[in-house]
């Protein structure tokens, strides 16, 4: 019998997880608020702010809502070295990575079919996350890795790049049953469009040839030969 091998991520005391019992929350009458009365049907009475240990935490609700919820978002500890007193690469790294696997276990068990996950995370972590999140929730049910702009100031400490931006890592549970919305067009992008042709298809607007057209085929539409070459550069 031949022992059967996948990628994945390894790190010291993975194979180390924590005993946990099934929890309950219990409501604090001080800390809640609500209001007396619904004035719309579409009023939420089942907002939850929770105060202690998040991993607690997220095992108590799994028992209510696993497989319920359609939209998580997180925003973890960056691991820059400022979590722990003494910092050990090898050791604070492994303890960071224990730390959210255990955590996205249970997220992953709350989320519904057609749900989504999205981490706020940088380059410290980031690449290794992605890694463990592909390990998780499959690599086919990743959608994506959004940019976003931090700051727009440059940090004169920097030693080699002064980075401007964080990433928010995206996952579906169930890609084949999740739908993203989108946002109606602007006026100012209604504007860009046009139907000078009368095409039955509706108005549209051009786009460079060189804009590929599906993702992981970069210069099939326009290269003659089908191939596309590297380029690199050594100084």
């Amino acid at each position: 019998m031949t022992n059967k091998q996948k990628l994945e991520l390894t790190w010291i005391g993975k194979d180390k997880r924590p005993k946990l019992e099934p929890r309950i929350l219990l409501e604090d009458p001080e800390k809640s608020y609500h209001a007396k009365q619904r004035v719309t049907e579409n009023d939420s009475f089942d907002n939850r702010l929770v105060f202690g240990d998040n991993l607690l935490a997220l095992k108590a609700l799994e028992q209510e809502f696993a497989g319920k919820v359609k939209c998580v978002f997180i925003d973890p500890p960056y691991n820059t070295g400022s979590a722990f007193t003494h910092y050990d690469d090898g050791l604070e790294h492994s303890i960071w990575l224990s730390l959210m696997r255990d955590r996205l276990e249970i997220i992953r068990n709350l989320m519904s079919e057609d749900g989504s996950l999205w981490i706020t995370i940088d380059d410290a972590e980031g690449h290794y996350l992605k890694v463990m999140c592909d390990e998780l929730f499959g690599r086919s049910n990743f959608l994506g890795t959004v940019t976003w702009q931090k700051t727009t100031s440059v940090h004169n400490n920097a030693v080699y790049f002064s980075s401007a931006t964080d990433l928010i890592l995206c996952y579906s549970k169930n890609i084949e049953q999740f739908r993203m919305g989108r946002v109606p067009r602007s006026e100012r992008n209604l504007k860009d469009y046009s139907n000078p042709d009368d095409d039955p298809r509706g108005a549209w607007t051009s786009s460079p040839l060189h804009v590929s057209l599906t993702s992981g085929q970069r210069g099939k539409q326009y290269a003659q030969t089908g191939k596309s070459s590297g380029l690199f550069a050594i100084v």
